[in-house]
């Protein structure tokens, strides 16, 4: 990544995991392209919060949660957060 930064004379600190992260979620939820056109927005959003570390992470979470979302249908996730105890229970 060192050398990435220097080719592009940009020096920041790059939180590798968290980007990765992303991309993996992009890409296994979405689609393949998915995965460099996140990095890449988050990398914009990045930019455009002058790179606040705690505002990155939050907007990769918000990233990575609609992708892990993406293919839900409606009713999915309208009871993604049941407790399946509590909704047995309530069968019973």
């Amino acid at each position: 990544m060192d050398e990435l930064c220097d080719v592009l004379d940009i020096e920041v600190e790059v939180d590798e995991a968290l980007i990765l992260d992303l991309a993996r979620d992009a890409a296994h939820n979405v689609e393949r392209p998915a995965a460099p056109v996140s990095a890449y927005l988050l990398g914009y959003a990045a930019a455009a919060s002058a790179g606040d570390p705690a505002e990155v992470e939050r907007l990769a979470g918000l990233a990575s949660a609609l992708a892990l979302r993406w293919d839900k249908s409606p009713e999915d996730l309208e009871h993604e957060d049941d407790d399946e105890e509590v909704e047995a229970q309530l069968v019973e």
